[in-house]
């Protein structure tokens, strides 16, 4: 499997992440059905361009306070921090808050955490516990989360490098993630080189379909021509 290049996260990052999915499908018709968010979310920047990096997994929890001495939390979130900033960069943390229904009751996230990871590699968040502080947030840094909220709670981080589930997503260390606005998905990495040319060929052929939809004369006859004209476009 070829190398996940700077040049390719630069050209995945030039594609919403919609299309990411619909390119996905027409190179393997099984991703249609799996490997994207499918819960509700919230989206601190609506309008940021696209993120792309590699998945830096951890879980927490808020409902109820840690039962890890003082050290033993310090041991823990100190060696976050080491992974997170470890290679590959850049990194997406994707966290699941493990308490279930009432995940999110206390935000892990806010003004110095989004700061905390942005200097570590991040480039964002992908996660389906709570976020605040979000007039205070980390510039250019990109979190979908499952709710806002105004407190931290008991919030603890629990582990980290394991298989995490955020909003409806599977996600593993190091998968290569995607994601805007319209949320998230998992970019399996040994189709990732053939999105970009595949992208711009369902840009082509949906051209034409517009391009019908855009003619003063559109008539059913041309959209039905078009449909079979975009069919062929290469």
């Amino acid at each position: 499997m070829a190398a996940i290049t700077k040049k390719l996260l630069a050209q995945l990052a030039e594609i919403d992440t919609p299309t990411i999915c619909n390119t996905m499908d027409v190179l393997k018709i099984e991703y249609a059905s799996k490997g994207f968010i499918t819960q509700p979310f919230v989206c601190i920047d609506p309008e940021a361009p696209p993120i792309v990096g590699f998945a830096k997994t951890a879980t927490c929890r808020s409902l109820e306070p840690s039962s890890m001495s003082p050290a033993e939390a310090t041991n823990l979130r100190e060696a976050y921090w080491d992974y997170i900033a470890a290679k590959p960069q850049p990194g997406i943390c994707v966290m699941q808050d493990l308490d279930g229904e009432r995940a999110g009751f206390g935000a892990m996230w806010g003004e110095v955490n989004s700061n905390i990871h942005q200097a570590l590699g991040c480039l964002g968040l992908v996660t389906n516990g709570s976020i605040r502080d979000i007039d205070m947030w980390a510039d250019n840094f990109q979190a979908i989360a499952g709710l806002v909220g105004p407190s931290h709670g008991h919030v603890h981080y629990v582990g980290f490098g394991g298989d995490v589930h955020v909003l409806g997503m599977w996600v593993k260390d190091g998968d290569l993630i995607h994601a805007d606005g319209h949320g998230a998905v998992v970019i399996p990495k040994d189709i990732a080189h053939q999105i970009p040319a595949t992208a711009a060929m369902q840009a082509r052929r949906e051209k034409v379909i517009l391009d019908a939809c855009f003619d003063k004369k559109f008539s059913m006859a041309k959209l039905k021509k078009a449909y079979k004209d975009a069919a062929k476009v290469k």
